[in-house]
Formats: structure tokens, sequence, C-alpha cells
């Protein structure tokens, strides 16, 4: 899929890089969605991707100069837990927690899911809606680009092919302003947006003062819905101005028909978003549905890793790894996914495909101690990195996920069970005594075509039991 693969240790020898092949490279972090691309060749003639997943310091969030600052390397999950993305942005934190499942999330960047340009991206509408800049470095300098600026077109943005997003800076919510992101889409979990919708209130006692509401999904770029926001500027939220408001967003609006929804079902969607937010802001109940004490499936390490030196991949290269704790070095694969690389060159077949694109889970392991879906990772990330996979499971004896799943039967035709298990065990290392939400929560990323759900709950219940006794 590629031709070289480059593990940098710093920002600047990855720009260097980028001026060095131009068009033929592309950065690479979390990669959810460039992999995807690349193997349906949406990506055409790129030959060099350079690894910036395990540098130092871009995984913070800071508030500096009175501004939120997201690295590069700031993931959904990340965010999710951030006190001062929770209360200072967040828009921002319930959309990244409708992105993907925990193993998507603890990979897929928030400056990947702007880079990327899909209007149906959620993170990109909150950040619209909370008038973010990203910041653009290359070897000429660095540039600031305001957010509305950004995006061009579908899958389109003003970043050249020698620039690296380096952060984004978020205005963070005053205390008399409230925000709200909602989503619709076709199921619970691992949806794409049909419609979504951020919306930010600055209030005087009940009187709006001033107002951002942003939607995704209904045009190439996301976009703010300017009449709306003036309409409502000097209104008390009533029923009446509420339901005016979500009349005016729905005429505004001119999406197209696709298989996610119609152009006409998408226009009636904008209508009801908007009054929810609305009603939401006017009730202060914004914060309601987000997340207490979710699982993360990240463990203590949060998926992160670290390069003694710079490893440039060629084919042919080895990747030196750590899998099951046994380290390897492997001659062969270094063009391939991890799950090809388990799979066929290190010669463990408990990793499973199912979907190749993230969506069912089947593929499940712990890289660097975070889950992570192997089919969304390239086998390069595994160099100096540390591996688990199902066959890592049991040490002397069964983990008790697996003795679970034996005795309550949660086998069916067996497909996805490798995914379940390594999801049961990290969810067991975070939480020994799960709630019935976290147990839900932590296999959103998995799927059982078999429908067996009922007895793989039963076995995660039965696991924490039993985990508790040892």
């Amino acid at each position: 899929m590629w031709e070289q693969y480059l593990s940098v240790v710093s920002l600047d020898e990855a720009v260097d890089l980028l001026a060095q092949y131009q068009g033929e490279a592309r950065i690479i972090a979390g990669g959810t969605d460039l992999l995807i691309e690349i193997e349906r060749g949406q990506r055409s003639g790129i030959r060099v991707l350079i690894d910036i997943s395990r540098l130092p310091d871009l995984d913070r969030i800071e508030l500096r100069d009175g501004v939120i600052r997201l690295g590069a390397l700031v993931t959904h999950n990340d965010a999710i837990v951030s006190d001062l993305i929770v209360q200072r942005a967040l828009p921002l934190a319930q959309a990244c927690w409708q992105v993907g499942a925990p193993q998507i999330r603890n990979r897929a960047t928030i400056v990947g899911n702007v880079i990327t340009a899909s209007p149906a991206n959620d993170t990109i509408t909150p950040l619209r809606a909370l008038g973010a800049v990203v910041i653009l470095a290359s070897t000429s300098g660095e540039r600031r680009v305001p957010l509305a600026e950004f995006h061009t077109g579908l899958r389109k943005s003003v970043m050249r092919p020698d620039e690296l997003m380096t952060a984004i800076e978020v205005p963070p919510l005053a205390e008399h302003e409230r925000g709200i992101f909602l989503k619709l889409g076709l199921r619970r979990a691992q949806a794409i947006s049909v419609v979504n919708c951020a919306a930010v209130l600055g209030f005087d006692g009940e009187r709006v003062t001033h107002a951002s509401i942003a939607l995704g999904s209904v045009a190439p770029t996301i976009i703010r819905i300017e009449p709306v926001e003036t309409y409502l500027i000097g209104s008390v939220l009533t029923r009446e101005v509420i339901a005016e408001a979500g009349r005016m967003a729905a005429a505004l609006v001119k999406p197209i028909d696709d298989v996610r929804g119609t152009a006409a079902y998408r226009v009636e969607m904008v209508r009801v978003l908007v009054v929810r937010a609305l009603r939401a802001l006017a009730a202060k109940t914004q914060t309601d549905g987000f997340p207490v004490d979710p699982p993360m499936l990240w463990g203590d390490r949060r998926g992160r890793g670290a390069l003694s030196a710079s490893a440039a991949h060629r084919r042919g290269d080895p990747i030196e790894t750590t899998i099951n704790g046994q380290p390897r070095v492997i001659s062969t694969g270094q063009d391939k996914t991890l799950l090809d690389f388990l799979r066929e060159d290190a010669g463990l077949t408990g990793t499973k495909e199912g979907c190749a694109e993230g969506e069912c889970g089947a593929c499940t392991v712990f890289l660097d101690g975070a889950a992570v879906m192997a089919c969304m990772v390239p086998a390069p990330r595994a160099h100096q990195a540390e591996i688990v996979t199902v066959e890592g499971l049991a040490n002397g004896d069964l983990h008790p996920i697996q003795r679970a799943f034996i005795a309550q039967g949660a086998v069916q035709c067996g497909y996805c069970t490798p995914g379940f298990l390594m999801a049961g065990a990290k969810l067991l290392e975070e939480y020994p005594h799960p709630s019935a939400d976290q147990i839900a929560q932590s296999i959103t990323g998995n799927l059982c075509r078999c429908t067996g759900y009922y007895k793989i709950i039963e076995a995660f219940k039965q696991a924490s039991i039993a985990a508790s006794q040892e």
C-alpha cells in the first residue's frame, strides 16, 4: 500500500520529510481515515507515510493564553476525559463521544478528523460553532487559519502538501455561555451522521446575547446558519421562538439524497435538532446523557509509546516488536495493516478480519496497552511497540473473561469472540466491577452477527465477579 514508512522522533523531522516528498507523502497519526482511503483508492499517489504518533508533547490539552490548545495527537478519548474540554468546550466532548467506538477513539485524532474534511465528521461541527483556529507548520514557518476558512469543499482544504497541522485552538465557553452537540445516526454507536448540530449561545439572564449554530452532513462543508443566529439575538427562548428558529434552519439547507437519508428527511431533521438543541440550552440540560466514568479501553498507558531512535521502514526492513510478551523480529509485512501482519507474518490467527474498516471489532488487539482495531493500524507501528493478541490473554490459565464465555455459552459461530474477549479483558482492567452501562459501552465497537449479546453480557458480568475473587 505504501513504499516507505518513516517513524519520526521530532516535529522538525516530520516537516522536513514533507518538504522532501511533497505530494507523495502523508502524515499518519491515528490513521483511522487514511488507511481506509488508501485501501479504497481514494488517496492515490501516496508513496510515503510519515508516522508522528509517538512524538512527545503533541498529545496535550491545555489552556494557554486564555485559549484551549489541542495538540495534533489528542485523540477523541483524550477529549472525553478532559475536565477542561467537558467544562469549557462541552459540544466538542459530546461530539468525541459520538465518534466510533473505544478502539477507534483510542487512535483517531481530532486533528485528523478536521484534515479528512468530511462534512459528516462529527468534531468539525462543534469546532466550527466554537470558533476554532488551526495551526499549520512547514519549513516556511507557521500559519494560523480560522476553521471557517480552512475547508473549501468536500474533502478539500487550504492545507498544502508540505504542511502539518500541529494544533487546534478553541476559545473556551465563558460563564454566560452554553453549548451542546446533537447527532442523528442510523444506530446508537459506530454511526456516521445523517445530520449533526452544534449550538453555542451567550445569555444575559434569559435573553440571548449572541449565537453560533453549525450544521454537519447537509452541505459539502460544515455550515453556519447565520440568519437563525441573528434572529435569536435579543430573544428569550420561548416555545414560539425556538419553533421559528427550527423552521428557519430547515428552510436554509439544501442537502443531498444518499444512502443514509433523503434530502427531505435531512431538512426535517435539521429542524428537529435545532429545536432540541435550543430547548436544552434554554432548560440548562445540555449535559444530560454525557457519560460518567465511561470505559476507555486504554489501560494505564493510554496507548502511548516511545521510539528510542528514528526508524525508517522500507520494504524488507525488519519490524522489531514484542508480541504477547515475546520479542520478535519479523522481516516481512511492512506494507500491510497490523491485522494482516499478525495473521500472515507473525502466525497468530486468533485475531480475525470481519470488515477491514473498523466496524466490527473482531480484530481488536492491545497496542502499547490500548485496545485498537488492528485493521486500522499500519504494521510498522508495531516497531518498538508492545502488542497483545487474544493468544496472550491466558497466563498459565484462562483469563476470567475466557472462562466466563465458556461457562455462559457466549460463543456461537465464534468469529467475533476474540474481539469481545479483548474488549472484556481491558474493561475489567479499568473497572473490575463494571456497571451495566459500562459493559454496554465497552462493546459498542464489537459486532456479533449471531446476535448472541445476552450471553456475552452475562459472561462479562460473571467475569467481573470472578476477577474480583482472584
